[in-house]
């Protein structure tokens, strides 16, 4: 009997054990990138090359789906084994039927759908700066099923590399943004990373070069920085978050 009993105790000892050492579900909600090269780094005066911005926006050569795929890659493969809490499947997210019916306030229209390019079947959900709606609504949406909601996008800027005026180089930078809210739509952290390229293109005649064949492995070359810096970053970041959620 005294045995029976120490083997009882030792069962719910080890059972509690599993469930305190059980990570918390998060879901990825959206994952998308931002088509619309930003000129704000190169300073003041730059307005006019707006259209040549938006013009490669439509580009179909300025393919940015090997980039998102490789950024997507290196998050669900590499960073997400720094996170002190389990990432929900994919499908599992995306075949939520509370998910598939969620409908995000400033939900993209025809227009504004140029501008984002959105993985997969994830839906475009815009986070922060402009109310709470997104976050709250995604996360009690699917708050029977994780412990919090995980924002991911990246965007590209033009900025300033060396020389003066018309014999400037410039550089791209690569931006992303994480945001982790719990499942009441409280903010757990956000934080913005970006790196500069490597590969440098130059002004002519003072007007930055906004081809293709130019910028594409510039904004590669930024992603590449991007990622080496985040891989040693992102664990100290994010490393109080699991007792927010």
């Amino acid at each position: 009997m005294k045995n029976l009993k120490k083997m009882l105790l030792l069962l719910v000892v080890m059972i509690s054990i599993t469930s305190f050492a059980q990570k918390k579900k998060v879901a990825v909600v959206t994952f998308y990138a931002n088509k619309m090269i930003s000129f704000d780094g190169l300073g003041a005066g730059y307005d006019f090359i707006l259209k040549d911005v938006m013009n490669l926006r439509d580009d179909p050569d300025f393919n940015l789906s090997p980039l998102l795929e490789k950024y997507h890659s290196n998050f669900f493969n590499d960073y997400s084994k720094e996170f002190p809490f389990e990432l929900v499947p994919e499908k599992e997210v995306l075949s939520n039927p509370n998910y598939i019916s969620f409908t995000p306030k400033y939900e993209l229209n025809k227009y504004d759908a140029k501008n984002y390019l959105v993985y997969n079947n994830y839906k475009y959900v815009y986070e922060g700066f402009m109310g709470k709606y997104n976050e709250e609504g995604i996360a009690k949406a699917l708050a029977d099923k994780v412990d919090g909601v995980l924002f991911v996008y990246i965007d590209f800027g033009l900025v300033q590399g060396f020389g003066i005026g018309k014999t400037m180089t410039i550089k791209m930078r690569a931006t992303t943004r994480i945001a982790l809210y719990n499942k009441t739509g409280e903010k757990v952290f956000a934080f913005s990373e970006g790196e500069n390229s490597k590969k440098t293109s130059v002004m002519v005649g003072g007007v930055p070069v906004i081809k293709p064949e130019k910028l594409l492995p510039m904004c590669d070359s930024a992603l590449e920085e991007l990622m080496g810096d985040l891989q040693k970053r992102i664990a100290k970041i994010i490393k109080k978050s699991d007792a927010k959620l």
